[in-house]
């Protein structure tokens, strides 16, 4: 049985303090009024661009004096500077949020594949993928609330929502972005993303109390229950990804399209859940509570982390060259700040961490059996795939005013916080033996 300690609860909860002032002074520091972005350009403040921002889509570049022919046209571009600057801490949230929710989701598709399939390997890491996919709960929660916030306008993170977009008699009437509009509008889509948040709870939930139910009874008919669950989960999931993906990321460029993007998106957050996982994995190890745990568990799990490492590169590459080489203008768009503007530093970094590194490093199976090899290569992945996330939702929602300062990383401070002491919370309050699976014995004797 895993005791949490006082010492890890006390970071977890300094970093969550930490985190909450950090977002706190982000939302406190940023533009009020178009008065507050001249004084800022004047100073030379902001990131990547204040002075030079650009939207994603409109493709304005140069500064307002320079750009700007009518008075109309330079307060026009400071307000959209202005809403950019507010968004930042608003991004920075979301960037977070979803990043830490979606490890925990997709430890819970893996956790749902092991029962499909009826693996026997994993058994022994089955209360460590039932205390990540806690986080669900706290998670859902706190990213419903971030999304609650955009359906009421409280900032400017979906441009599809503007006032007027949908108004053929307004000035700021988007004929594209109206032809979408039966998926593309507000009540339906706050009830689709309640819908994606309560099924992975209820998932998570009923899966978590049949296993436990297990070890008590080592009743067949849980195990079967638990079967007909993750079969039913994966199938649902596999059809909720598709549209959320849509909905909370791709929507945020509403005039660019891509039938790979769900995908992309999978593969991205699927390999840091496994790592994760591992990373879990091995810190209690080396606290002598995981004795069943061998190092062949450890690299199936390093095994997991390449093969879907180089899993997420084939639909980056993919979606990239088809795109990028068609030069089609609508499609091209959503890569040129990435690959040749402002965001080109994350956007080769994430690529170099997420791919080169992996393999490097997991390519040889005997690295796989080493802990502090996976350990490295694992926070690698994870940093890799928060600028991948970044990079994702930036570019969109703050233009060239990004940068990685006190509101972005007072978020990931937070929700790394609040991550650890929801997590580790969770595996303290059940035994770390499954023992009443009926495959637990082949996992424990398992060796590759």
């Amino acid at each position: 049985m895993y005791t949490f300690s006082g010492k890890l609860k006390t970071v977890s909860l300094v970093l969550m303090i930490i985190g909450a002032l950090s977002i706190g002074y982000g939302f406190f520091s940023a533009p009020k009024t178009t008065e507050d972005v001249e004084q800022a350009m004047a100073h030379g403040n902001g990131g990547h661009g204040e002075a030079t921002a650009t939207h994603e889509e409109a493709g304005v570049h140069g500064d307002v004096a320079q750009e700007a022919h009518s008075a109309d046209e330079a307060q026009g571009h400071l307000e959209h500077l202005l809403h950019q600057g507010q968004n930042r801490p608003w991004a920075a949230f979301f960037i977070s949020a979803f990043f830490f929710l979606m490890i925990s989701v997709c430890v819970l598709v893996f956790y749902a594949i092991q029962w499909a399939a009826q693996a026997g390997w994993s058994i022994v890491l089955f209360r460590i993928m039932e205390g990540i996919t806690a986080f669900i709960l706290p998670g859902s929660i706190l990213l419903f609330i971030f999304l609650l916030a955009s359906g009421f306008h409280v900032n400017h993170i979906y441009v599809w929502m503007a006032e007027g977009t949908f108004d053929p008699a307004s000035a700021n009437y988007d004929a594209i972005i109206d032809g979408k509009s039966w998926w593309l509008n507000t009540p339906g889509w706050l009830i689709r993303s309640f819908i994606y948040l309560f099924v992975y709870n209820l998932f998570r939930f009923m899966l978590r109390k049949n296993s436990l139910a297990l070890d008590e009874s080592g009743d067949i008919r849980i195990y079967k229950r638990n079967f007909n669950l993750a079969v039913a989960f994966i199938v649902l999931f596999g059809i909720f990804e598709l549209f959320m993906s849509f909905d909370w990321l791709m929507s945020l460029d509403p005039h660019w399209y891509s039938q790979l993007y769900s995908f992309y998106v999978f593969a991205s957050v699927l390999v840091s859940g496994i790592t994760t996982i591992a990373l879990v994995t091995i810190y209690l190890k080396q606290k002598g509570v995981l004795p069943f745990v061998n190092s062949s568990h450890i690299h199936d799990l390093a095994k997991y982390m390449f093969g879907f490492s180089i899993f997420w590169t084939y639909f980056f590459f993919d979606q990239f060259m088809l795109q990028w080489y068609a030069n089609i203008p609508e499609e091209a768009a959503y890569f040129f700040p990435r690959l040749i503007g402002s965001y080109q530093l994350p956007f080769i970094s994430m690529l170099v961490m997420n791919f080169v590194f992996p393999i490097l490093i997991l390519m040889n199976s005997d690295f796989k059996r080493v802990p502090w090899f996976v350990v490295a290569a694992g926070l690698v992945i994870l940093t890799g795939h928060y600028i991948d996330i970044f990079q994702l939702i930036s570019p969109a929602t703050v233009g060239d005013s990004w940068s990685i300062g006190i509101p972005e990383l007072g978020s990931l401070v937070f929700f790394l916080g609040l991550f650890i002491f929801v997590v580790f919370s969770a595996i303290s309050k059940a035994p770390l033996h499954a023992k009443g699976n009926p495959f637990m014995k082949e996992s424990e004797i398992y060796h590759y």
